[in-house]
């Protein structure tokens, strides 16, 4: 019976080691995204799933979003995983374009900042309509200034993302991580395994 008991115990303390293991893992290290829309096409597709690091920007404390160990801060160009500003029961995965300090305008569909048109590597247009900027900001936007511990972020389909524009900054302390890798993608209209997109870094 002792014997029993004690093989049952070493099942307990494995599991709850284990559990304790993963939370830390995913926690402070590393976490699976999958994406479900598409304003991040074409360098993110719907169904790809993704691996973010929790650690480029800090050692950051659960629920109260403070840094315990700062490492860096976000780069122009940096995709980024934070709590949508809106909803925080919900994570965004957009691409970071203005800084703190930054002045950012869209005329007509080109991203300036800071005066100076943005050669923008990242952003793809899918819509010839140009929409005037007293109506919705998506083609038109600003000039705004990115306050302090904040940034502008963008979806790289820039005529299909809700983003920046629409709602405004995300605050330093509600970025959850980058994103690193693609190690799986499904496309599930052709129910079939998009092989070349498996390990592409981000």
């Amino acid at each position: 019976m002792s014997k029993q008991k004690s093989k049952l115990r070493e099942y307990i303390e494995a599991i709850l080691l284990a559990v304790v293991i993963a939370f830390f893992v995913r926690t402070f290290i590393i976490q699976a995204y999958k994406i479900p829309s598409g304003s991040m096409k074409p360098t993110l597709l719907i169904g790809d799933h993704l691996l973010v690091t929790k650690f480029n920007y800090g050692i950051k404390l659960p629920l109260l979003r403070c840094t315990l160990i700062p490492f860096g801060k976000p780069k122009r160009g940096d995709i980024i995983v934070f709590i949508y500003p809106e909803d925080r029961s919900k994570d965004f995965i957009k691409r970071t374009v203005g800084l703190p300090g930054d002045t950012i305008e869209i005329k007509e569909k080109k991203v300036f900042i800071n005066g100076l048109l943005w050669n923008d590597p990242y952003g793809t247009h899918v819509d010839h309509l140009v929409i005037p900027g007293a109506i919705q900001p998506r083609d038109n936007f600003g000039p705004v200034v990115v306050p302090e511990d904040s940034y502008f972020v963008m979806g790289d389909n820039r005529d299909e993302s809700y983003d920046s524009r629409f709602w405004g900054f995300v605050k330093e302390k509600d970025i959850l991580g980058k994103a690193l890798i693609i190690y799986w993608s499904w496309d599930s209209q052709d129910h079939t395994l998009r092989w070349r997109r498996i390990g592409h870094i981000l």
